[in-house]
């Protein structure tokens, strides 16, 4: 499948979830949480505290993973491998929180704006992306796979 098709379906899969589960490391125990994270193009993005407990184990640890799973009936699920990084950039935080990038208002947590202390802005840059649905595993169909760096 050409990349172009398989990105518009890790798209619809990402918004259809809306929700996701962020696995990072503290030390040698894998810490799994749930985040509303926003793909923009082939980047995933995730709005967090500057001084999280997510934020503390990237510093030490940038690889993480995402699990998306859409709800029966269509048991989708989406794994997102990659590296993170908190971004430091006003402009580019602006850019994002102007762009509307998430489906949800920050403001709700950070009323100050894109400038706020502790805005967290977390981007991970995907290496592979799994997409497959339950259906698919039991007939033995091995997932979509789209790999970075090509």
């Amino acid at each position: 499948m050409a990349d172009s098709k398989l990105w518009e379906k890790i798209h619809a899969t990402a918004a259809k979830a809306t929700w996701a589960y962020l696995a990072t490391v503290d030390g040698d125990q894998p810490k799994v949480r749930v985040v509303h994270p926003a793909f923009e193009g082939e980047r995933v993005w995730v709005a967090t505290g500057s001084t999280s407990a997510k934020a503390r184990h990237i510093g030490k640890n940038s690889k993480v993973e995402l699990f998306y799973q859409v709800a029966p009936p269509d048991m989708v699920h989406l794994t997102v491998m990659g590296k993170a990084k908190f971004v430091e950039d006003t402009k580019e935080k602006k850019r994002i929180w102007d762009g509307k990038i998430f489906d949800y208002d920050l403001a709700q947590f950070w009323p100050a704006g894109a400038e706020a202390k502790d805005f967290g802005l977390m981007l991970v840059t995907p290496s592979r992306i799994e997409l497959t649905s339950l259906g698919e595993m039991s007939t033995g169909k091995k997932p979509e796979v789209w790999r970075g760096g090509k």
